[in-house]
């Protein structure tokens, strides 16, 4: 079964606890701290397989989750860093967040590795808060979460050169007439519901990868058929080979097959018609398609026709010269799913967002929320005046006790987090 594209959650590790302990020594208070840090969180790491073809199975494990890391150890010594968790996919696989579309990763090389989701950080331990003023800290830090959400990985046939065309024009034919490619071919419509992929060699000995893509309808840009399950598996493609059944074999006009084709690429977003474009006029064997190739030339006078009869092999060097020499000067495409305007690129910056949020609900009442709250308040974690000592701080360092000033805050108003209540101490 071929799968080209599949919706998965990713949860990378944890990281470790660091450890509160301490040294039993003579002359040193408590001991003297001596508790290690936690190991960093697993990484979900995403990587090239040049000898996958589909998503398949990815389809039947789309939870992916990384090992957290070891707690932190006495003597000070680090827990284990968790290993990380690598997920091999076909070339051309692409990875964006579910959320926002933004491309995390772009594998277009073999053995390509793009790290997805950041394991957390582990925390540290007690010797680590250590100093002149704090001899003897009975806290330790806990590990950070690792990154979760939920992505779309998507793969992109890689090839150089596409086959466009209705369904039964000859396309797979032609591909498996030019390379070792063995498409399965048939007479019926849709014979092609996935990209097939070979390899081309002209006889001036220039080579170039093929693809083969599932035949197109009209209304294809907005869906129909199979839609953008055709489209995006174009958009890696530097050149076009538009085939088109010139003997009308299956009841369809020729020239009106080539406006409709290409009024789909010109309407899907990423400017397929930029690309230059192969015509080829196949089944020319056919009883009618020296008239139809007569009436194309007269509604398209300035296209350059390459006449060709895929099943006897005839005609087809003369395309694989013409694809060759396109591919020698025409570079590649920025591949993106932002959609463009015709005047230009228009881009749009989204502001970062922010660690926390202090909303006032009313006179002496104001709310801390965001994600760094949630990375640092422990409630259950806070359970002595060290805890509490620290994690005043932590919120200090942050700078959240000078931006509740600045909001407003006075000496004893409340403070909620994570709706827990604190009073608001001026020092």
């Amino acid at each position: 079964m071929f799968v080209d594209q599949v919706k998965v959650h990713l949860k990378a590790g944890k990281g470790g606890d660091g450890l509160v302990s301490f040294k039993h020594e003579k002359y040193v208070a408590n001991g003297g701290p001596f508790g290690g840090d936690g190991g960093h969180g697993g990484n979900i790491i995403f990587e090239a397989d040049p000898g996958m073809v589909t998503l398949l199975d990815l389809r039947y494990h789309r939870i992916i989750r990384a090992e957290p890391g070891e707690k932190g150890k006495n003597k000070r010594m680090h827990g284990a860093a968790a290993p990380d968790t690598v997920i091999k996919v076909p070339l051309g696989t692409m990875i964006k967040k579910a959320d926002t579309g933004q491309i995390i990763a772009d594998l277009t090389e073999p053995g390509q590795r793009q790290i997805v989701a950041q394991g957390g950080r582990g925390g540290r331990g007690n010797s680590r808060f250590k100093s002149s003023r704090n001899t003897v800290p009975r806290y330790a830090e806990p590990g950070r979460e690792g990154e979760e959400f939920d992505a779309i990985v998507e793969l992109r046939t890689l090839a150089d050169v596409g086959l466009v065309g209705f369904p039964s024009v000859g396309k797979s034919t032609l591909l498996e007439a030019v390379t070792k490619a063995k498409p399965e071919i048939g007479d019926y419509p849709f014979t092609t519901i996935s990209p097939n992929v070979g390899v081309v060699q002209t006889k001036d000995g220039r080579s170039f990868v093929m693809a083969d893509l599932p035949g197109l309808i009209e209304g294809a840009s907005q869906g129909k058929g199979l839609g953008h399950q055709f489209l995006k598996h174009i958009e890696r493609c530097r050149v076009i080979v538009h085939v088109i059944d010139m003997g009308g074999s299956e009841g369809r006009d020729p020239v009106e097959d080539y406006r409709i084709i290409n009024q789909e690429l010109e309407n899907y977003h990423l400017r397929l018609l930029d690309r230059p474009q192969i015509v080829v006029a196949n089944k020319m064997d056919l009883e009618e398609a020296q008239e139809n190739l007569k009436r194309f030339k007269e509604a398209y006078p300035d296209l350059e026709v390459f006449e060709t009869t895929t099943i006897i092999h005839e005609g087809l060097d003369p395309v694989l010269r013409k694809a060759a020499d396109l591919l020698a000067v025409t570079p590649l495409f920025p591949l993106t799913d932002e959609k463009e305007e015709d005047e230009g690129v228009t881009y749009t910056f989204e502001e970062k967002e922010k660690p926390y949020t202090i909303v006032r609900h009313e006179d002496g009442v104001y709310e801390v929320t965001g994600r760094i709250i949630d990375e640092q308040f422990h409630p259950e974690k806070l359970t002595t005046d060290e805890d509490y000592f620290r994690f005043a701080n932590q919120m200090r360092y942050l700078g959240i006790d000078k931006n509740l000033r600045a909001a407003g805050a006075k000496d004893g108003d409340t403070i909620m987090l994570q709706g827990y209540e604190f009073e608001f101490v001026e020092q």
